[in-house]
């Protein structure tokens, strides 16, 4: 037995073409990039912005980081997970 659909094959809807948006880094102020590149660790508001709620760093493309800036966030996170201050795990 073979299934023949009735009437014309269907075509997949085309999307409308959507300007691309860059993302702004969070850690520059201004523009300006700080030198040198350091992310307080006791910055919790920031920090928490930059990880996810299982508590894991959220990549570069999502948040809009440079690399300079995404290797500081990730030193910040690391050191205020030690310090207790960010779990290790979310909730």
């Amino acid at each position: 037995m073979s299934y023949q659909s009735s009437g014309p094959p269907r075509r997949p809807m085309k999307r409308k073409p959507t300007k691309k948006i860059p993302k702004k880094d969070p850690i520059c102020v201004d523009g300006v990039r700080p030198r040198p590149m350091y992310v307080d660790y006791k910055d919790l508001d920031l920090l928490s912005k930059l990880t996810n709620r299982h508590g894991r760093i959220v990549s570069r493309r999502k948040t809009g980081c440079q690399a300079t800036s995404q290797h500081a966030v990730s030193k910040a996170v690391k050191r205020a997970r030690f310090m207790a201050l960010l779990p290790y795990v979310g909730n």
